[in-house]
């Protein structure tokens, strides 16, 4: 059934992949491309701002690490006003709005003051760089189970459930950690895993600046440390991180 183009006065929560712009969904990308305001975030690459309009207008609305252009408040109550301006509004969130992209929040608040939205998902960061790292999130041998958590709470902790991710035969996805990546790692084998545990850390996933960086859970922070990694990261912990020297497919540099 063929769907409807962008419509005036509603907002579409567009999921923008972990980073390679060929990894938009087709969706996503004729919303884009409909769109009179972008409102995007700083994961979004240049290369998916470049499929707009030339005379569509861009917000910009990123949260970076003691950097929040805009209040998440204010920042809801933005794409209420906008779409009261009868504006079709993108609002475009890097991976998949549902997965730690706030989208919930936002949509609540759309919600509320009874505005029209669309949620379109994309590839989360986790199913993207973990493809393009060769470290699947399952394997039959290694992993039954995948669990994805957050390194980075509302209130800035990391009070997370560290009996239940320091098993075996799982596989345990950290966005937002590289800041917390030596407590994390001192956790997990507080908690039980051994010191010599398969762990990665992946800087900026299926883009130019992707970097996988491997070790153990007692090596990592070190690793990564004098990798210089920066943001944004996803960690993963796990005996099929051992995989990615076989598996890895994706270099940016040749």
């Amino acid at each position: 059934m063929p769907r409807l183009p962008a419509q005036p006065g509603t907002v579409y929560l567009v999921g923008a992949g972990p980073g390679d712009p060929e990894l938009l969904t087709q969706r996503a990308a004729r919303l884009i491309r409909e769109a009179d305001v972008l409102v995007y975030d700083n994961l979004v690459s240049p290369d998916i701002l470049a499929l707009t309009r030339t005379d569509a207008e861009h917000i910009y609305a990123g949260k970076e690490r003691g950097n929040h252009a805009l209040p998440q408040d204010d920042l809801n109550l933005l794409l209420v006003n906008l779409a009261r301006q009868s504006k079709r509004v993108v609002r475009l969130k890097g991976g998949d709005p549902y997965t730690f992209g706030r989208g919930g929040e936002e949509v609540e608040t759309l919600f509320a003051h009874q505005v029209a939205f669309e949620v379109v998902p994309g590839i989360t960061a986790a199913a993207g760089v973990a493809a393009y790292a060769g470290i699947p999130l399952t394997h039959r041998d290694y992993a039954q189970a995948c669990v994805f958590v957050t390194g980075h709470l509302k209130d800035g902790t990391m009070n997370l459930d560290w009996d239940g991710l320091a098993r075996p035969r799982q596989t345990v996805i950290i966005y937002m950690g590289l800041h917390g990546l030596p407590y994390l790692c001192e956790q997990m084998m507080k908690h039980g895993l051994p010191p010599d545990w398969p762990a990665a850390i992946v800087q900026q996933g299926t883009t130019p600046n992707h970097r996988v960086v491997t070790g153990t859970l007692s090596t990592l922070p070190q690793l990564a440390e004098q990798a210089q990694l920066k943001a944004p990261t996803l960690i993963m912990i796990g005996e099929v991180v051992k995989l990615h020297s076989k598996l890895a497919w994706f270099k940016p540099d040749q």
